[in-house]
């Protein structure tokens, strides 16, 4: 099983763009940045948090370049998929 639930604040505004083609379909992009959890940041004490990209499609790629803006915290369910 695949399924990964992520808290975490938009790094910037979602970019929608839509494929090419008979049927068209939007593709939302954006990254989210999540902070680490444990110890708060390293011996410097500065906090760490990892980027992770996403990517949404059809019409819930639609509602997320409608609604969510750079620092919005939202929490994503998926898959993860791990790309070369």
């Amino acid at each position: 099983m695949n399924k990964v639930v992520l808290m975490g604040r938009l790094t910037r505004d979602p970019e929608v763009r839509y494929s090419s083609g008979e049927k068209s379909m939007a593709i939302a992009r954006y990254t989210l940045a999540v902070d680490r959890r444990g110890r708060r940041g390293n011996s410097n004490g500065e906090q760490t948090a990892d980027f992770i990209p996403v990517t949404c499609w059809e019409k819930l790629a639609e509602i997320c370049g409608n609604n969510l803006t750079k620092g919005r915290r939202i929490g994503v369910e998926g898959r993860i998929q791990v790309r070369s």
